[in-house]
């Protein structure tokens, strides 16, 4: 396993695109980050659907081994959304008889119940771990649904202060997270897009479930905000509404969108953390050339020190063609590459 990181290093946010001979795309589309559980976008039947699984995340690990990734997820590749596999696998969930929130769009969305006290009653995401760790030498990463979050996704029937189910769903988190590092991960990310559309109720209690979930975790640890996938959201703000408060939580790395919304980077300063700079753009079906990438890290070292950068695409690559997330990834690469041997 690969110790030690270049200058600028590069990783994944977390998701890359889902075979179509294992997802039915069309589908998965109409399901939009399905908050519950979604079996009818897989094509595999139930007793071939592990194997071809491991199939399909071993081509997701291998394409952003060729395209030159430093730091690699097993690409959520068995998840039929980045929260709802790990959501609905707690006591206390009712996610066969759902509930309906506003989502983040504005729409009502069918969310699991909370019924009882939220539990953690078995692992979830190590056997994954696991599998990802014996077929790559490079840095690991797995990214888990924050508290704060998993709370907005969810029709609460039990708790009479939402905060308090958010430090129970924070402290699942946190027994889930010290067994997969007890698994060989190597970084741990929590995705906590939620935060930005909801910053009044953030600002009451997520930072607390944030440093609650990452309790004791050793290495490194990340917490992951974005305005929502490209596929989802066509016009997005140039600003965030939550993002100075992350300095406040034990998080070490601060993950961000920045190419698609052309975020004014001054704002990076009010944070003391390791950035992952969105540097892709996924809602273009243009692929970045590499200079492009780098140019966005030029404007990115204007404000943080080289030592504190991370490039990283926007935002999971769960929903875009197959061929173009590669490419993208590729001139990622490159394009560190490039600002790598300007400034060493």
């Amino acid at each position: 396993m690969a110790d030690t990181l270049p200058l600028l290093p590069t990783t994944v946010v977390g998701s890359y695109p889902q075979p179509a001979w294992l997802v039915d795309q069309e589908a998965l589309r109409q399901r939009l980050v399905p908050r519950v559980r979604a079996p009818e976008i897989w094509r595999v039947p139930e007793e071939r659907l592990h194997a071809a699984q491991d199939d399909a995340t071993l081509l997701a690990m291998r394409d952003m081994e060729r395209a030159g990734i430093d730091i690699i997820t097993d690409g959520e590749i068995r998840r039929e959304s980045y929260s709802n596999h790990f959501a609905n696998s707690l006591e206390g969930i009712d996610a066969a008889n759902p509930g309906e929130v506003i989502g983040r769009t504005g729409k009502p969305t069918l969310v699991p119940r909370v019924v009882g006290r939220v539990k953690r009653a078995h692992a979830v995401e190590v056997e994954d771990i696991r599998f990802a760790r014996a077929n790559t030498d490079r840095q690991l990463k797995i990214t888990l649904p924050g508290a704060f979050t998993m709370t907005r996704q969810a029709k609460n029937e039990f708790y009479k202060d939402e905060a308090d189910l958010a430090m129970d769903y924070a402290a699942a988190l946190n027994e889930e997270i010290l067994e997969l590092k007890a698994a060989g991960v190597d970084v741990i990310q929590l995705d906590e897009p939620w935060m930005q559309a909801f910053p009044e109720e953030a600002r009451r209690f997520a930072v607390a479930a944030i440093n609650r979930a990452l309790k004791d975790v050793p290495g490194t640890t990340i917490v992951h905000m974005c305005f929502g996938y490209a596929a989802m959201v066509d016009g997005k703000p140039s600003g965030y509404s939550f993002l100075p408060e992350l300095s406040e939580t034990i998080a070490q790395q601060v993950s961000i969108e920045a190419a698609q919304p052309n975020l004014d980077l001054g704002v990076l300063r009010e944070l003391n953390k390791t950035v992952l700079v969105g540097v892709l753009d996924l809602s273009s079906p243009e692929v970045e050339t590499p200079e492009i990438v780098a140019e966005r890290l030029r404007r990115a070292l204007k404000v943080l020190p080289a030592e504190r950068i991370v490039a990283a695409p926007d935002c999971g690559m769960k929903y875009l063609p197959r061929e173009r997330a590669f490419g993208k990834l590729k001139a990622m690469a490159e394009g560190a590459a490039i600002v790598r041997r300007e400034i060493q």
